[in-house]
């Protein structure tokens, strides 16, 4: 398969990159880097990137922002941030992406353990980890040409607790490579309008 992987520098994109590239052909997506320039916040970047990448039949998507602060200290503007990147951002690659995929292709998702388990600071990403689920479980009844959709909705990563640590006490944080697998269950799979929990 061809697939392209958007966000693939990043902690879990480099690990899905690794579990697949053994077994794909992999381009990898990304604003600053990789084989192919892409902006997820950007409509006109997204197809960009899709009309510049060829035939392909799998697209990952592993990036998006969200702001993580007190309750009290959110506004309208700091959820916008999630909303748009996270949220927004994988929504529309799946909307543009789905004129350009093979026919039987698939589209994987990143949510998050918050949306099932919040911590303090943490209402933004559960409000959109929570939305992109929900977007799955919907568009996966109605895409057409037989084209796959579904989301990982992965821990706390390993990798990522000396930054995270102070909002995870309690969380039992699980490596990237083991995360990858649920994206290779995804892409390699058959199956449809599931969410992939990654725990311990």
């Amino acid at each position: 398969m061809r697939i392209i992987v958007v966000g693939g520098t990043g902690t879990i994109g480099s690990a899905v990159v690794n579990e697949l590239s053994a077994r794909h052909e992999i381009l990898i997506a990304g604003r600053k880097s990789g084989d192919l320039s892409c902006d997820i916040t950007s409509e006109e970047s997204i197809r960009s990137m899709f009309s510049k990448a060829g035939k392909f039949d799998a697209v990952v998507v592993t990036s998006g922002n969200v702001v993580f602060a007190s309750f009290n200290e959110m506004t309208a503007a700091k959820y916008r941030v999630g909303l748009e990147e996270k949220l927004m951002g994988q929504v529309n690659i799946v909307l543009i992406g789905r004129e350009y995929i093979q026919d039987g292709g698939s589209f994987t998702l990143t949510s998050g353990i918050l949306s099932r388990d919040p911590i303090r600071c943490g209402t933004s990403a559960s409000m959109v980890n929570g939305a992109i689920e929900g977007f799955v479980l919907g568009a996966a009844i109605e895409m057409p040409r037989q084209i796959r959709i579904n989301a990982v909705c992965p821990t706390v990563l390993l990798e990522s607790m000396g930054s995270y640590a102070p909002y995870f006490r309690g969380f039992d944080p699980v490596p990237a490579a083991k995360v990858a697998l649920a994206y290779s269950k995804s892409v390699e799979g058959l199956q449809t309008g599931k969410v992939y929990e990654v725990l311990n």
